[in-house]
C-alpha cells in the first residue's frame, strides 16, 4: 500500500534522542544543547515592520517573493559575495530553506543519468533533508564521510568514477553542520571542476555563512562565476534563521541559474507555500540591514572563545571555523549523551543520529554535537558540566 522508498530511512534525530533520554531523570538543571535554534535577540525593529504591513495578511502573497524582497536579496548577494544575480530570474524566496533543499531534488534531478538511477552525493554526517529529498525522487544517496582526515568536508573526488558518471547532484554545506568546517575557495574550485567534468549540479547549503570565527566563508556561486562555470552548475541556499536569529520567520532563498530557478518556480506554483506578505516585508528589511548581523556574529565569537578556554585540554577538541556547533569526540555518542543527561542534566545529540553507516561504520558514532545557542552564561555552565562529567 505504501511506497518503499522511505522504508530504509532511520527515525529522525530528535525523536530518537527523546527515546534515549526521556525515560531517565535529569541529573541536574536542564541545559538544552541539542537543537540548533538561535536564541540571540532578533532585530528590535521586527515588530514595527510587521505591524506596518499587517494589511498584507488580507491577500495572497507573491508566489516567487515580492519585488522588494527579491531586490533586497540581490543587493545582499552583491555586497556580501560580489556576485550579480538578477532578482526576477535568478532568485526564489523560500518558506524556510528546508523547502528549497528538498524541492531542488524534485525540480532539478533527472529520472536517469547515463541510463541509470541517478546518484546524489552528500556529506556524512549531513542535514537529514538531503537524504529524504534524494529518496523522494528515487535517487541513490551516496555518502562521502567527512572526517578529521578530510578536514570535516566530503572528498567527493575520491569516489569511484562509475559513481560520478551517474551523479545528478551533490549537496555541500559550508560552514558544515555539525563540524563547523568552512569550504575554502580552493576546495570549492575543485568541487566545481569535478561537477563540470561529470556534469552534475552542486546544491550549496550556505545557511551558516554569516556565523564565523575569522574570515567570511566564500559562496560556491561566486566561485563558479569566477571560474566561468556553466551558469546552471551551482544553486545556493541561504536563510535568515541563523543570520538574523529569526528561525520562526521561516524565510530563506535559493539562487542560481535562470533555468534552475524557472523549474523551482514552476514546482512552487503547484506545490509551494509562499511566505506571507508581512513576513516578506520583515525579510526584505533583514537582508538590507547588516548591523544586527555584525552584533550577532560578535556574540558567537565570544562563545567560540569560551568554548576554546573550557575545552582546551579536552582530548581531540577542535573549535569550529563557523556555525554554532561543537563536534566533540567521545568513545560512544549515545553512551556519552545518556551519561551527560543522567549525571548533569545537559542534553546533547549523539553524532550517529546525524550520520549513516557506510562500509560497516558510522562516522558520527564517536562524536556528540553540542549546540552553542543558549545564553552565554548558560552555555558556559553547560560546557563546564559536560567536560567535568566526560573527563571523570
Amino acid at each position: 500500500m505504501f511506497p518503499e522508498r522511505f522504508s530504509n530511512l532511520p527515525a529522525y534525530a530528535f525523536p530518537r534522542l527523546r527515546a534515549l533520554l526521556d525515560h531517565h531523570p535529569a541529573g541536574g538543571d536542564t541545559v538544552h544543547m541539542t537543537i540548533g535554534e538561535p536564541k540571540h535577540p532578533f532585530p528590535a525593529w521586527v515588530g514595527e515592520e510587521l505591524t506596518a504591513h499587517l494589511a498584507g495578511f488580507n491577500k495572497y502573497p507573491p508566489n516567487d517573493g515580492s519585488e522588494q524582497l527579491l531586490s533586497a536579496i540581490s543587493g545582499w548577494l552583491k555586497r556580501r559575495f560580489n556576485i550579480t544575480v538578477a532578482s526576477d530570474t535568478q532568485i526564489l524566496a523560500l518558506n524556510g530553506t528546508r523547502e528549497g533543499l528538498y524541492n531542488a531534488c524534485m525540480a532539478l534531478v533527472p529520472e536517469t543519468v547515463s541510463g541509470a538511477r541517478p546518484n546524489i552525493l552528500m556529506p556524512n554526517p549531513f542535514y537529514q533533508v538531503y537524504a529524504v529529498a534524494a529518496a523522494s525522487v528515487g535517487a541513490r544517496s551516496v555518502f562521502a564521510n567527512a572526517t578529521r582526515a578530510t578536514g570535516f568536508l566530503p572528498d567527493f573526488a575520491g569516489l569511484p568514477t562509475d559513481i560520478l558518471k551517474k551523479t545528478a547532484a551533490a549537496f555541500i554545506c559550508s560552514p558544515s553542520n555539525p563540524q563547523g568546517a568552512v569550504a575554502s575557495q580552493a576546495y570549492l574550485r575543485e568541487l566545481i571542476a569535478l561537477a563540470e567534468e561529470f556534469d552534475f549540479q552542486i546544491f550549496s547549503d550556505e545557511c551558516y555563512s554569516e556565523i564565523y570565527r575569522n574570515d567570511p566563508p566564500p559562496s560556491a556561486l561566486a566561485v563558479a562565476a569566477q571560474m566561468g562555470a556553466h551558469p546552471e552548475r551551482v544553486v545556493i541556499f541561504h536563510s535568515l534563521s541563523k543570520r538574523s536569529n529569526l528561525p520562526g520567520l521561516r524565510s530563506g532563498f535559493v539562487a542560481g541559474g535562470p533555468e534552475s530557478i524557472r523549474r523551482l518556480k514552476q514546482l512552487r506554483n503547484y506545490a509551494g507555500a509562499p511566505l506571507p506578505t508581512p513576513l516578506q516585508a520583515v525579510a526584505a528589511r533583514a537582508w538590507s540591514d547588516e548591523a544586527h548581523v555584525v552584533q550577532n556574529r560578535a556574540l558567537y565569537q565570544e562563545k567560540y572563545k569560551i568554548a576554546d578556554d573550557i575545552m582546551a585540554d579536552f582530548e581531540g577538541y577542535k573549535g569550529p571555523e563557523g556555525g554554532f556547533f561543537l563536534w566533540l569526540p567521545v568513545e560512544d555518542g549515545e553512551t556519552a549523551a545518556l551519561r551527560l543527561w543522567r549525571e548533569t542534566g545537559v542534553r546533547v545529540l549523539p553524532g550517529a543520529y546525524l550520520s549513516r553507516d557506510t562500509e560497516g561504520r558510522n562516522p558520527g558514532k564517536t562524536y556528540i554535537r553540542v549546540a552553542m545557542v543558549a545564553p552565554k552564561e548558560e552555555m558556559q555552565q553547560g560546557l563546564i558540566r559536560l567536560k567535568s562529567c566526560l573527563q571523570s
